[in-house]
C-alpha cells in the first residue's frame, strides 16, 4: 500500500469510529426514550423528553455530516498523481506534512506525521492548485511545498 492509499484507509477508519460512536448514541437516546416513564411530576418528564429529542436532533445532524465526508473520500482516486493540489493530494511542505480529503486530525505512515484536512479549510485553500516548489504564508509563517503527487 502506497502512502496515499495508507492516509485514505486510516480516514475511512476514523470515520466508520465516529459513525460507529453516533449510531450507539442514537441507539441509547432511542431507548432513554422509549423507556421514559411518566410520573407525578409531568413537567419534570416534558423537560427530560425534549431534551432527550434534541440531542437525538444533534445527533442526527453529526451522522447526516459523517456521511457527507464518507461521500467526499469516496470521490477520492488514491491512484492518481497530482501536479497540483487538489482533494486527494498528499503535501509535503517545510513546515508540515497534509492529506486534503476529509478533517481527521493527525495521522502517521512510516513514522511521518500527516495531518489529513478538508479542502474546506483556510489552509487548504491557500494550498489548492499549488505545486512543487510554490510558497504560501499561512498564519504569519512561510511554508512552502516540497512535493505533491
Amino acid at each position: 500500500m502506497n502512502i496515499k492509499q495508507q492516509l485514505h484507509s486510516q480516514c475511512q477508519d476514523f470515520l466508520n469510529n465516529r459513525l460507529e460512536v453516533i449510531q450507539n448514541t442514537i441507539s441509547d437516546i432511542q431507548v432513554s426514550l422509549t423507556s421514559e416513564t411518566k410520573s407525578s411530576a409531568g413537567d419534570k418528564h416534558e423537560t427530560g423528553r425534549a431534551m432527550l429529542q434534541l440531542e437525538r436532533e444533534k445527533a442526527g445532524h453529526q451522522l447526516a455530516e459523517i456521511e457527507k465526508q464518507k461521500q467526499i473520500l469516496q470521490k477520492i482516486n488514491v491512484e492518481a498523481k497530482h501536479q497540483k493540489v487538489a482533494l486527494g493530494s498528499v503535501i509535503k511542505t517545510t513546515q508540515a506534512n497534509y492529506f486534503i480529503a476529509v478533517s481527521a486530525g493527525k495521522l502517521v505512515v512510516d513514522n511521518t506525521r500527516f495531518f489529513a484536512i478538508s479542502a474546506a479549510t483556510p489552509i487548504a485553500q491557500l494550498l489548492l492548485s499549488k505545486g512543487d516548489d510554490d510558497t504560501i504564508i499561512f498564519r504569519g509563517n512561510e511554508f512552502k511545498i516540497v512535493e505533491v503527487f
